[in-house]
């Protein structure tokens, strides 16, 4: 081998020598968290960024000091299949805490059902007791492709209230089933209605005629639960991102907490957030 070969190998030597290694976990820090995301569905996510699921996303990507990386599809039937299942990412947020496709944290809220009427209404249903209930003209979400109804629409059923309940279904055109409720309410179209209490709470901040919503509790002798824990739901079997996302919600309570008070959302795990 040529002098002038020689050279030119030491220098490429010297030159990658130069170069500082990089730090043996710098590959896998620059990993995006990818997070699942519904791209019309207020008060938790839309594709410009904003819900509160998303920023409470972006509170635990920051901590993991990775990237948020959104992977958008409706959180219709078959979500966890068609997502999580076909690794297009790696968390849901907002799930029910023990969801059983999932493996998830604690609850970092929990929630429940509730009235919404005008607070202008002399005499607003706060109670399935109510004898006014099957004259009232009720809204209540429909959830599913089979069109099921929420706890509270078995709850009226109970005590008679048909009739004059009338259903929204999630895929309704105009927006989230309960903007359109609290729309249709704020218009005199409903009386009252029943609805689940992160949506509600949010578009009666958002309504054009000031609404209110007070706890809708079980009546008595039903089982179905009228409230839920809310947890971020990760692949079974990924112990270790679902302990990285508990950490993170745990270091950030404070501040998970304040995103949750400025969309409204009635808790049921915190006296001040129970309406």
């Amino acid at each position: 081998m040529s002098s002038r070969c020689l050279d030119r190998i030491g220098l490429v030597a010297a030159l990658l020598a130069s170069v500082p290694a990089a730090p043996a976990r710098a590959e896998e820090a620059a990993q995006p968290l990818r997070v699942c995301a519904d791209p019309d569905n207020l008060p938790y996510s839309r594709r410009d960024g904003s819900g509160f699921e998303l920023r409470i996303a972006q509170l635990l990507a920051a901590e993991l000091k990775r990237p948020l990386e959104v992977y958008w599809l409706p959180q219709r039937r078959g979500f966890v299949r068609k997502t999580v299942g076909e690794d297009h990412c790696d968390a849901w947020m907002g799930v029910p805490a023990g969801f059983e496709r999932l493996l998830t944290t604690r609850p970092y809220y929990r929630s429940g059902y509730v009235f919404v009427s005008r607070v202008a209404d002399a005499q607003p249903l706060r109670a399935f007791d109510d004898p006014r209930l099957p004259a009232l003209r009720i809204g209540v979400q429909l959830i599913g492709n089979d069109l099921a109804a929420t706890p509270p629409g078995h709850a009226l059923a109970r005590r008679g209230a048909v009739q004059r309940v009338r259903g929204y279904t999630i895929d309704g055109g105009d927006g989230p089933a309960a903007q359109r409720i609290a729309q249709a309410l704020a218009d005199g179209q409903l009386d009252a209605a029943l609805v689940w209490g992160p949506q509600a709470g949010y578009f009666a901040e958002h309504a054009p005629q000031p609404l209110q919503v007070s706890l809708a509790h079980a009546p008595e002798g039903m089982t179905m639960p009228f409230e839920f824990g809310i947890a971020v739901g990760v692949r079974k079997g990924d112990q270790a991102l679902r302990d990285a996302l508990q950490a993170a919600l745990d270091a950030h309570r404070a501040e998970v907490d304040a995103v949750l008070a400025e969309y409204a959302v009635p808790r049921t795990d915190r006296p001040e957030g129970a309406r």
